[in-house]
């Protein structure tokens, strides 16, 4: 089984991907850290990186040609990436929501503990994560339908939706659990 889990900035994907991957005992992959990777490496935050792909394809078919192939060559494992659900189309989809005042808090207090996402350069606020990720949504909305006329935030393309505004971490990954369980029943 493969399962591939995407949603909104702050929703708790990589929270929920790395416990499920865990409970599995499945290899976990993300992509976003690839992505975020591949900007530290040009000396660009992953904001900067994504503009950059706006024009420059190959930023993520590297990483999507990576996704392809994993899916194609091997069983058993958890992804978590924007485009995973459609490149690997028999995946189990996950698609992890949140509202996005919710989600920018999250990442605002994740990135107060450590400040290795390479997210954004002057994230000094809520308010600039959030304004942040709406632009990180448009660029992806731009890059995926222009690459792959593919609408990554259509939630009717997934198995599962779950909301975790008001869920705390426990209570998402357990709504999530109880959809894996009976899949594989």
């Amino acid at each position: 089984m493969i399962i591939s889990i995407t949603g909104d900035p702050g929703s708790g994907k990589s929270t929920i991907g790395k416990r499920l991957a865990k409970k599995l005992n499945f290899d976990h992959y993300y992509i976003g850290q690839l992505r975020r990777d591949a900007a530290k490496k040009r000396r660009m935050t992953l904001a900067e990186y994504n503009k950059y792909g706006e024009t420059h394809p190959e930023t993520d078919l590297e990483v999507d040609d990576y996704q392809k192939e994993l899916g194609e060559k091997k069983d058993n494992f958890v992804i978590e990436g924007r485009t995973s659900w459609f490149l690997i189309p028999h995946s189990l989809k996950i698609y992890i929501a949140v509202d996005p005042r919710t989600g920018a808090e999250r990442v605002f207090g994740h990135l107060k503990e450590d400040n290795a996402r390479n997210e954004d350069s002057g994230l000094k606020t809520v308010e600039d994560v959030l304004e942040s990720h709406k632009k990180r949504e448009e660029s992806d909305t731009l890059r995926y339908w222009k690459y792959y006329k593919k609408d990554c935030s259509d939630k009717n393309n997934f198995d599962f939706v779950l909301d975790t505004t008001n869920l705390d971490r426990q209570e998402a990954f357990e709504e999530v659990w109880r959809f894996v369980q009976d899949k594989i029943k």
